[in-house]
């Protein structure tokens, strides 16, 4: 009998580190990013090293048998190209706001993405108008974003530019990418592979349009850069190794729960991000900006609940589900699920 009890626990316990994993690594990848950013000020080298993480973590591990993925083909290739490229620049501008603005400022854009969303759905893709719940739920999440704004202290022109741009790219990526890449028949590492392996490519003309590779080697010419002190390396290392760990908890974790127990286990993770980012440094809000961000939360939460509740057609629940890099476990157990998501899976992180 005790040999029975043993072995029916060991599905428990798989399980309950998968989410606690994943848990982890999302709410404290935002702020791993913002540390990284603040110690590494180089957003498109950054980037660039967290593809080259994932994509090299894919081919190793398929090529110790760990998972499978499918081979690359220039074929497949440039039919994915277009979603690459809007993953690259949604990770691009995400970056590039935590670069300028607190992790708080991200949390409230990203919680604004469901306005956009139901907007772009019912006007492009012929989806039914919001419902009553939906409506207030949306309004919820404006009220609270407005709150945040007008009393932001580090309110600067550069740093919401950014934010805007990552609100419409991440807007785009949400209602878009599926129809662009579930045709394609890549399993959820494949996916991974692609994704960041292409917008690895795309990453040197991006250095050239920004000018970022001029500070590069400017700092290189100068002995300015920090490329090399232990905070930097540190901080850089811990960006890439939790970039590729989401990648597993994230699908693992979606692969071992239902969809809504994932859902909620994504919203308890951004008041995880926001408790930590409070406790650690000074880089947050004011206390009635963190409660209008605790507010667009709570308006992420009931939107959520509207669409789930009024039986959704599955884009609109897609819309709703966390975000990260990259997949795990092949994901094949439910294929178009993870590849429509997986773009998201690393965004609500990064």
């Amino acid at each position: 009998m005790s040999s029975i009890r043993v072995d029916s626990t060991k599905p428990y316990f798989a399980t309950s580190s998968l989410v606690v994993g994943y848990a982890l690594c999302s709410s404290l990848l935002a702020v791993i990013n913002k540390f990284a950013i603040t110690k590494f000020n180089y957003p498109g080298l950054l980037t660039a090293l967290q593809y080259l993480t994932s994509a090299l973590g894919v081919w190793a591990l398929g090529k110790f048998g760990f998972l499978h993925h499918d081979p690359f083909s220039l074929q497949t290739a440039k039919k994915f190209l277009p979603a690459a490229f809007v993953f690259y620049l949604a990770i691009f501008t995400n970056t590039n706001l935590l670069r300028h603005a607190n992790v708080d400022t991200f949390i409230v854009f990203r919680s604004c993405t469901p306005l956009l969303v139901a907007l772009a759905d019912t006007a492009f893709r012929k989806q039914p108008i919001p419902s009553k719940l939906t409506f207030v739920s949306l309004l919820i999440i404006l009220g609270g974003a407005v709150g945040y704004v007008a009393t932001d202290s580090g309110f600067t022109l550069t740093a919401y530019s950014w934010a805007f741009a990552y609100l419409v790219t991440i807007t785009t990526e949400m209602v878009y990418i599926k129809h662009m890449v579930t045709n394609l028949g890549l399993n959820t590492w494949g996916f991974v592979l692609y994704n960041n392996l292409l917008s690895l490519m795309m990453a040197p003309p991006f250095w050239i349009i920004t000018g970022e590779y001029a500070e590069v080697f400017g700092a290189l010419g100068s002995n300015a850069a920090n490329f090399f002190e232990p905070g930097a390396l540190f901080a850089v290392s811990l960006s890439c190794v939790f970039g590729l760990l989401i990648s597993f908890f994230g699908f693992a974790a979606r692969k071992a729960i239902s969809a809504t127990a994932f859902t909620v286990t994504g919203v308890v993770n951004k008041f995880l991000t926001v408790a930590i980012n409070v406790l650690i440094w000074d880089k947050h809000a004011s206390p009635f900006g963190l409660v209008c961000l605790l507010l667009t939360i709570v308006g992420g939460v009931l939107y959520q609940q509207s669409v789930t509740g009024a039986g959704s057609t599955p884009s609109q629940h897609e819309t709703t589900v966390s975000k990260q890099t990259p997949g795990e476990n092949d994901g094949d157990d439910f294929p178009e699920e993870n590849q429509g998501n997986a773009v998201s899976v690393k965004l609500a992180s990064i």
